[in-house]
């Protein structure tokens, strides 16, 4: 099946006051790809996923998905999954899945319900009654259920205790189709990098690095996790 640009971010610049958030900006991620978003704290990770979102107005330059501007068809394509939580404490994991269905035509119950199960997650189970880790699981459920072209997976996995996160990392392969892309930050790259296709690699509001993953361990010969503590000297 034949790649298609999904992101394109051409000379990008955001500013947030005086302080640069992104400086000059340019990379494309197409179809059929997982890609980590990579970079420290207060790299431009965040910016960038925030203007893939349409959430940030006020930069120059230009954002492109599936080749047009922001708008009503960019909006409905894209399924995110920000690191905050954003449903009431007293809705039972059934309410979730109900407001999923209204919001998006796209949304897959039936997917929703068996990966809920799968996860050991109830859907009488109350918000407040779940632990750091089963929110994550239960909000990624949401997101992955829809019939996306872009996933945006902002710290997926933070909250998961290490014995589920194979069981996450499962749920992200097999429920995103060729047709889509799936763009994941995080920090806990020796426990995810094995599902990256490519990384970008953000610091101080640049991109200093885009390759194929697997290209990138072979010529480096050393893991993403390595590389990136190299790079970062962490």
């Amino acid at each position: 099946m034949e790649e298609k640009v999904l992101i394109e971010f051409k000379n990008v610049n955001k500013k947030y006051g005086k302080k640069v958030a992104l400086n000059n900006v340019n990379f494309s991620v197409s179809s059929g790809r997982i890609v980590g978003l990579l970079g420290p704290n207060g790299a431009g990770k965040t910016t960038i996923i925030k203007l893939i979102n349409g959430l940030l107005k006020d930069y120059t330059g230009e954002i492109l998905i599936d080749g047009e501007k922001h708008g009503v068809k960019s909006k409905g394509i894209i399924s995110y999954l920000p690191d905050v939580d954003y449903f009431q404490s007293w809705m039972k994991i059934k309410d979730t899945l109900s407001i999923f269905e209204d919001l998006y035509e796209d949304f897959d119950v039936e997917k929703a319900m068996n990966l809920m199960y799968k996860m050991n997650l109830s859907p009488n189970m109350r918000v407040k009654e779940l632990s750091k880790g089963m929110k994550e699981k239960m909000r990624l459920i949401l997101v992955m259920s829809r019939n996306a072209k872009i996933y945006i997976l902002d710290e997926p996995i933070g909250g998961v205790d290490p014995a589920s996160r194979e069981v996450v990392l499962d749920t992200i392969l097999n429920n995103y189709s060729p047709e889509s892309l799936v763009l994941f930050s995080t920090h806990l790259i020796s426990d995810i990098e094995r599902v990256f296709d490519q990384v970008i690699f953000v610091k101080e509001g640049e991109i200093i690095l885009h390759k194929d993953a697997e290209e990138l361990r072979l010529e480096r010969n050393k893991s993403i996790d390595e590389i990136f503590r190299e790079e970062f000297k962490w």
